[in-house]
């Protein structure tokens, strides 16, 4: 059953939120506008980075064994990953050939969520009633259910048992006739699934189930109970695009300081390889440009939200100021982000921007010419010639008739 607070804000504090809320979107603000004039140079730095190193990058065939003229070099190769290491889980004795072992932890757990909805009244004041749910989830840590808003639900959480997420690597992972380092054995994928002994479950209330240790009943979870997930990296074939370093690998680091270790399992080719990093560059560069509008536009709505709040003592009129703010900031922000884009650009890109520019300029200079020269009236077709007028006749009426005599 949902529980519900009702909590009441005079005119008074949400005025004062208001005012703390112009601090708060000015930092807000400058961050953003940071963050995309950042984001502009480190996508048009990781974009220089990707073509000089691809021109540098030689495409080695074979690296069954290693070779000394490769050192130093940017090289992409394709090779199996393996290794004849075990690795062990100490907290539970298990013991696997993989190049990676990981264990991940998850609590079957009572968790709040909530929903709320405001009513502005007369005055100024603001009535919020808070509406709270619970349900039963698997999460990745315990949650402290006695901040809990409903009291029936208050400290109704438990664990069995606390356990840590933890991963394991092999230090010597050979990759052809040289050794993969730490970074790019990380990168490897624990996707195949431990097969657990079954003795891993005798204990009490505790069941391996495939590559999953149950801490509690598996089919019919209680609160309280825990779950361990086991998954392996067994390697294979492998491409990658890194400097050789002896018999081992090192990132390239470019002259503005940006720098490429890539590990892709599978057989790739170089040029995939470029294609899927300049991809996820200009992935990361789209992504970053809507975040930094989305924050600039909620700055500058904190900064004028003020306004909105004086216009609270009547809801009505409020609601058409706070129409008008979102409208006005929201168009605001866009064009102040497009801006610091655009600046950004001659900063980082000039020939680019230069030649934008100037395409622009063109563009509008036709524009205004083309408007200038307004086509002229077609001339007017010469008027048919009147048709000559009909002679007028005059008709003058006979006299009337003498009347006749007797004598005649």
């Amino acid at each position: 059953m949902a529980y519900q607070e009702v909590t009441k804000t005079s005119y008074g504090q949400r005025l004062g939120n208001s005012a703390r809320g112009i601090v708060t979107g000015l930092v807000l603000f400058v961050a953003a506008t940071a963050l995309l004039w950042w984001n502009e140079g480190r996508a048009v730095k990781t974009s220089k980075m990707l073509k000089d190193s691809e021109k540098e990058c030689v495409d080695v065939a074979d690296i069954s064994t290693v070779d000394a003229s490769l050192n130093g070099k940017l090289i992409h190769a394709v090779a199996d990953a393996k290794t004849d290491e075990i690795l062990t889980d100490p907290t539970y004795g298990i013991q696997v050939n993989a190049i990676r072992l990981t264990r991940e932890v998850e609590y079957y757990q009572w968790v709040e969520h909530s929903t709320s909805e405001s009513k502005d009244k007369i005055g100024g004041g603001q009535e919020t009633v808070t509406t709270y749910t619970y349900s039963k989830e698997w999460v990745g840590s315990p949650v402290n259910s006695n901040n809990f808003h409903d009291p029936d639900y208050q400290g109704a959480n438990t664990v069995r048992t606390t356990i840590e997420d933890a991963s394991f690597a092999a230090k010597n992972v050979s990759y052809g006739g040289y050794v993969l380092p730490d970074n790019l054995v990380r990168s490897i994928p624990a996707e195949t699934p431990v097969n657990l002994p079954q003795s891993l479950g005798d204990g009490y209330e505790v069941f391996a189930q495939g590559n999953v240790l149950y801490y509690g009943t598996p089919n019919s979870p209680a609160v309280g109970d825990v779950r361990v997930t086991f998954m392996q990296a067994d390697g294979g074939t492998a491409s990658i695009l890194a400097k050789v370093k002896g018999n081992t690998f090192e990132p390239y680091t470019h002259k503005n300081g940006k720098s490429l270790c890539v590990l892709s399992m599978g057989n790739r080719s170089m040029e995939e390889m470029y294609e899927a990093q300049k991809a996820a560059n200009k992935f990361m560069l789209w992504l970053i440009r809507i975040l930094g509008i989305i924050l600039i536009i909620a700055a500058l709505r904190a900064m004028f939200s003020i306004l909105v709040t004086i216009l609270k003592v009547l809801p009505p009129l409020a609601k058409v100021g706070e129409l008008g703010i979102n409208l006005v900031t929201a168009v605001v922000g866009f064009i102040w982000a497009l801006l610091v884009i655009l600046v950004a650009w001659v900063v980082w890109r000039p020939v680019l921007a230069i030649v934008l520019a100037v395409v622009i300029c063109l563009l509008v200079a036709f524009l205004i010419t083309k408007s200038k020269k307004a086509p002229e009236p077609a001339p007017e077709a010469p008027a048919a010639p009147a048709a000559p007028a009909a002679p007028e006749v005059t008709v003058t009426p006979a006299a009337p008739e003498a009347p006749k005599t007797d004598a005649e």
